[in-house]
């Protein structure tokens, strides 16, 4: 199989990761407008690196779409000046609608939407995506496997891909700076900062685990921790005092108008 990588940073090269290391007899073709990480990445993966974006598209079966939605118009501008006939894309731009591939590739144009995240860095990650009539299912079937390489793969309405972004997408980093603010009181408490982020990710990943092998219900787990008159108890007691749910929900729906806005205004 021959797979196409436009853009092959933080996302682009965490699926061109996975993919490779689980497919290395595939071929792999990429374009990237930082020269000197693409000649890096191309040495790392064994890729070609190519001149501009239609000699990618040219070149390859499957095309990742892997840069910022204010980029995205002007890649597939250039992507539309090779035969896009039976080429598949997938696009991991956030916010951006398929009818806007589909003006550039025309209405049998076959495009995978997809909202991946960083976890998918080390095979972590959780993908949702959706897709253009246009696909077959064969060529469905390819592409989630190939996006599984970088962890789970569940497909969503297209109408809910700007309300999933704050869930999967942007959640990451909620984690990070919980895990951050973890860390600084573990300092005041006296304990090493790295013993204390090692713990603490520890303590999230592991709680994460036990939340989707269990099946129970999250405030049935918290629960079960929650003690009477206990310790976590009276750490909740201050969470809930200080907005933390709130402050949860009103984060996400400021992520959630921001997707929509990103394509909305395309």
């Amino acid at each position: 199989m021959k797979i196409g990588f436009i853009g092959t940073g933080a996302m682009g090269g965490a699926m061109l990761k996975g993919i490779q290391e689980k497919n290395p007899s595939h071929q792999f073709h990429i374009y990237d407008k930082d020269l000197a990480r693409m000649g890096e990445t191309a040495k790392r993966y064994g890729a070609a690196a190519h001149q501009d974006e239609a000699s990618v598209v040219a070149a390859s079966d499957i095309v990742f779409l892997a840069v910022k939605p204010n980029h995205m118009e002007s890649v597939l501008k250039a992507c539309a000046a090779a035969s896009t006939d039976g080429k598949v894309f997938v696009t991991l731009a956030v916010g951006l609608p398929l009818a806007l591939y589909v003006r550039f590739f025309g209405e049998q144009a076959k495009v995978v939407r997809t909202m991946p995240n960083t976890p998918a860095l080390i095979g972590e990650g959780i993908t949702l995506y959706c897709c253009t009539p246009g696909m077959l299912p064969d060529e469905r079937r390819t592409v989630v496997s190939l996006l599984e390489t970088a962890g789970m793969v569940e497909e969503l309405e297209e109408r809910l891909m700007s309300e999933v972004t704050a869930v999967t997408s942007s959640s990451p980093a909620f984690f990070f700076m919980m895990i951050e603010a973890m860390g600084d009181a573990a300092v005041l408490s006296g304990i090493p900062r790295a013993a204390a982020y090692r713990w603490a990710a520890a303590a999230m990943a592991g709680s994460a685990r036990l939340f989707l092998q269990s099946g129970k219900h999250p405030g049935e787990l918290k629960d079960m921790v929650t003690s009477p008159g206990g310790t976590t108890i009276e750490g909740l007691a201050v969470l809930e005092r200080n907005g933390f749910r709130s402050a949860v929900i009103e984060a996400m729906g400021a992520i959630t108008r921001k997707a929509r806005a990103i394509g909305e205004s395309r």
